[in-house]
């Protein structure tokens, strides 16, 4: 049974992932604030797994230290004492966001291009993660879009809520990558498992339309609600200039590479379920 490290106890994924592994790995969770982590032993592990980080976005300048501070300087401080304790298989959770927040099928291929200092506090810290990657230390960086499930913050429970008030949402036309957090949790074991590494782009196996995303969401909360096009002008007119227009609306989506069905162990309907409270 291999050893995995999680640094990021209290972090949503950290947690998740610990549930969903528990009778499959040897897992040690830690704690990366005020320096929990520096008097953990790390001799012994297999991988470990950095979930730790400032997870939500934000455009306030004054918090632009911070995110760097824990987004990009913790992750490498704490890649380093891995190194150095012999652990031979670092994974850090970095964000879809290192591509800007607006994008269509980014591949491979795609450079990044951030746009704020969320992602490119993570695009910083994958750069300085790479300086130590070696045949000895395997360095795999993840860089998963929204990910979702009962438990979760930011966007997706701001939606169901929606979901449940309002009577009337926008029919609108976009596409985004999502995850729900069991396939993300099931790709890691397999990362793991396999002792990969490079850069992967996990996702559920269909990209998400926010409008169907509400309707599934009102319809598990009995609640009926109209779509409506009315002012899918405005918001087309809007898009670039509200974040949280964006958020909701715009298009941000990976290109599919056919192996989403080797992690994805939940289809989208039912992780809806499941991601609803007291649903």
């Amino acid at each position: 049974m291999k050893k995995v490290l999680v640094i990021g106890e209290n972090s949503y994924i950290g947690k998740s992932f610990e549930a969903f592994v528990k009778d499959r790995f040897e897992i040690k969770m830690v704690s990366s604030r005020d320096g929990a982590w520096k008097n953990v032993d790390f001799t012994g592990y297999d991988s470990v797994l950095h979930c730790a980080g400032i997870a939500h976005n934000s455009r306030n300048p004054k918090m632009e230290p911070l995110y760097y501070e824990i987004n990009c300087d913790l992750a490498v401080d704490v890649a380093n004492k891995a190194k150095r304790k012999n652990v031979g298989h670092f994974i850090f959770l970095s964000s879809i966001l290192i591509y800007g927040s607006v994008a269509s099928e980014i591949s491979d291929e795609t450079s990044p291009d951030p746009d704020d200092f969320y992602g490119n506090s993570k695009l910083k810290a994958e750069q300085e993660l790479q300086k130590l990657s070696d045949d000895r230390f395997r360095l795999c960086i993840i860089r998963p879009p929204m990910v979702y499930g009962n438990g979760c913050k930011g966007n997706f429970p701001r939606l169901v809520n929606l979901a449940k008030r309002t009577p009337v949402f926008p029919d609108y036309p976009n596409n985004r990558s999502m995850i729900y957090i069991e396939n993300l949790c099931s790709f890691l074991c397999g990362i793991i498992d396999n002792n990969n590494y490079g850069t992967f782009l996990p996702q559920n196996k269909e990209w998400v339309n926010t409008t169907d995303l509400v309707w599934r969401a009102s319809r598990l909360q009995s609640k009926r609600i109209r779509m409506v096009k009315l002012i899918n002008p405005i918001i087309t007119l809007l898009l670039k200039h509200s974040s949280s227009l964006n958020k909701m609306f715009g298009n941000l989506t990976y290109a599919h590479t056919g192996d989403e069905g080797d992690y994805n162990i939940v289809e989208f309907e039912e992780s809806i379920k499941r991601s609803i409270p007291n649903n």
